[in-house]
């Protein structure tokens, strides 16, 4: 598919100015060809180059006046996000194979102008001395602060240097990683004896070769219900395998490459090892936290993951009549006996839940709870966008009548797509600058429907586009989810409750084009008790996640496969020879390096605020109130603090853990 081209005019301001009717202020993503990259990133950074340096030539006296000092950086961090902002998005989603690459040799320049930008002396220097006026500010300089001195702003010239270099060479493993996980678009062959048991509609939507084969690749839609109703079990061990080294056998090499450097970068900073570094400026402050705080999840975790286990094995030595003894329960059986179990016991066939939530209907339905909750509406614009299946939206507020912002959804996959669910705040908030927010929703759906899994997913990631939009801070840089890393995921994590309750979930049949069955009591009741099935599996793999991640940036050295091995060798589950996991594991190569534990970490917040709501779901007062207190506020407080202030106590782990062993109440 060609992309429209848009004619830039002047750059880099141009990168998000509208693109619609001149006379609106809508702020839009542009569409840009290949050929256009290289020049529009240039002369960004060439502009950016220049704000940096007025901002480093203010005079002392200038430069100790908040306001201005504040202002000025204001306006180079919304200049470097406009720039910044479409290469990020364009390059996980455009079609255009050439059009990403060229995006992504683009921010890696992009990341070397922040690095030289953190690093200034005359900057750092101005940070240290001016006196904020408010809390805000506060906050917002001793955030700065940390990001310059993160950059290496206080270290000697030889370091800021080396530092620089890192930096750069992690930022290109990150793409290549990124890259060859995405663009893998290998198709495994199976015949129609290994595809029996899968839904009729799968079947009709995959593609075959000449000799009636079926060509299955790596999309969600594709992999997850093959592993959940393919009956041969040798074909799902071999898609398992597949999918598990879908990040080919070169990304292992590259996740040692970036142990090695990060290890080297917590060195510069006179620091045992990265999580200590990175770790530092979380919640959690040190390593000796989270391992405490993955103990306890370890604890409540172990029998109960074993005894599901134990029920599946039963489950299929009863359902294949084999002996218990020589039943067992392998990594490729523990989706598809799980779903097998869940139809049996509580009549839940995830396929089947696709009726009730159709796709387009799924997302239409979470606008309006979030439109009654938040005192929002969201309208439904026609503009350029990269693809077909591409809609924007307008936010606006509905007290005041303001759009506040705006809203893409990319809800299918698409060879060359990236692969999971993702929320990209690509535009974030300034009242000063009188800026609004976009935000992109990412995601690779079946089309037809989603199954209760898929719907919380949605709902979760439609939760950090909503921390976006929705933010009202004073200062980008504080914009929407720039909060600490193990607290990002609560708000998201909280909102997955929405996709559970009757409360919300009746409503979603009013959005269906044809009939749909509406979600009642006793659907609820089943659904309730076949999600209480494989909390143990759940939280013990994502602790396995979580302690995988910490293992590697604790540690020296080490050969990224080996540790993964031996741990995952050491679960109930065992470790299936020939699977290299961490070739696919992007999280612990990008954002989440020693912050995995995060998901968990923010999860205990996110269930310890649901308790405001108690049993009125789609109360728009609490709603309200946590929309001003936790959305709105961005980062302009610590995550604890927000919580705090919306509890009116302290934050307690009680619901969390109750949650692992099935004693949460609404």
């Amino acid at each position: 598919m060609k992309l429209p081209v848009l004619t830039m005019l002047l750059a880099p301001l141009a990168l998000m100015a509208n693109v619609a009717a001149a006379e609106s202020s809508r702020p839009l993503i542009p569409l840009i060809d290949a050929a256009q990259v290289a020049p529009l990133c240039q002369s960004g950074l060439a502009d950016l180059r220049l704000r940096a340096a007025a901002m480093a030539a203010l005079s002392p006296e200038k430069a100790r006046d908040a306001g201005v000092l504040f202002g000025e950086w204001n306006r180079l961090q919304i200049a470097l996000q406009d720039v910044e902002g479409p290469f990020d998005i364009l390059s996980n989603v455009s079609p255009d194979k050439a059009t990403r690459s060229a995006m992504e040799a683009c921010l890696v320049d992009i990341s070397q102008f922040e690095t030289d930008l953190n690093q200034n002396p005359v900057v750092y220097a101005q940070f240290k001395a001016v006196t904020p006026r408010d809390a805000i500010e506060t906050k917002l300089r001793q955030d700065v602060l940390d990001r310059l001195e993160d950059t290496g702003a206080a270290l000697a010239p030889a370091q800021q240097a080396r530092l620089k270099a890192i930096l750069k060479q992690l930022e290109e493993l990150g793409q290549a990683f990124a890259r060859n996980v995405r663009d893998n678009s290998t198709q495994q062959v199976f015949s129609a004896q290994e595809v029996t048991g899968l839904p009729a509609d799968y079947l009709a939507r995959a593609k075959r070769d000449d000799k009636g084969n079926y060509l299955l690749g790596y999309a969600t839609p594709e992999y997850l219900p093959f592993m959940e109703y393919a009956d041969d079990a040798s074909a799902r061990k071999r898609y398992q395998a597949a999918y598990t080294n879908r990040g080919t056998a070169a990304n292992p090499p590259m996740l040692k490459e970036a142990m090695a450097l990060r290890q080297e970068l917590a060195g510069l900073f006179g620091l045992p090892t990265y999580a200590d570094f990175a770790i530092r400026r979380r919640m959690a402050k040190t390593p000796g936290a989270v391992f405490a705080f993955l103990d306890e999840v370890q604890s409540a975790v172990t029998a109960l993951e074993k005894k599901e286990i134990a029920e599946l094995r039963a489950f299929k030595a009863e359902t294949l009549k084999t002996a218990l003894a020589d039943t067992r329960i392998e990594r490729w059986d523990a989706g598809y006996w799980q779903q097998k179990l869940k139809k049996a016991r509580y009549d839940v066939d995830q396929n089947a839940l696709r009726a009730y939530f159709p796709t387009p209907a799924a997302l239409a339905w979470i606008m309006d709870v979030s439109a009654r909750l938040y005192g929002v509406s969201f309208t439904r614009v026609d503009v350029p966008v990269w693809h077909a299946d591409v809609h924007y939206y307008d936010v606006f507020d509905t007290k005041s009548a303001q759009r506040i912002g705006g809203i893409y959804l990319d809800p299918f996959p698409r060879e060359g797509k990236y692969g999971h669910a993702a929320a990209f705040g690509i535009r974030g908030v300034s009242t000063l600058a009188q800026r609004t927010p976009v935000s992109v929703l990412v995601t690779n759906f079946n089309r037809t429907g989603l199954s209760s899994d898929e719907l919380e997913t949605m709902v979760h990631e439609f939760g950090h586009v909503l921390h976006g939009v929705l933010s009202q801070t004073r200062y980008v840089s504080q914009a929407g989810t720039r909060v600490e890393r193990d607290f990002v995921e609560a708000p998201s994590q909280m909102y997955e409750e929405w996709a559970r309750r009757k409360e919300s979930l009746v409503s979603l049949a009013n959005f269906c084009s044809t009939p749909c069955p509406v979600v009642d009591n006793a659907l609820l009741s089943r659904l309730t008790a076949a999600h209480n099935f494989g909390r143990g599996l759940r939280y013990g793999r994502q602790l396995l996640y979580a302690r995988y991640d910490m293992n590697v940036y604790t540690m020296k050295s080490g050969d990224p496969l080996a540790i993964w091995n031996t741990m995952e060798a050491a679960t109930p589950l065992g470790h299936v020879a020939g699977t290299e996991f961490p070739g696919q594991f992007g999280h612990i190569m990008g954002g989440y390096s020693a912050g995995y534990y995060g998901y968990m970490w923010s999860e205990v917040l996110a269930l310890d605020m649901l308790s405001a709501y108690q049993d009125k779901l789609m109360d728009p007062v609490v709603g309200q109130r946590y929309r001003q207190t936790i959305l709105s506020r961005g980062g302009e407080l610590r995550g604890a603090d927000m919580v705090r202030e919306f509890l009116g106590r302290a934050p307690d782990s009680k619901a969390f853990f109750d949650e692992i062993s099935g004693q949460r109440l609404h």
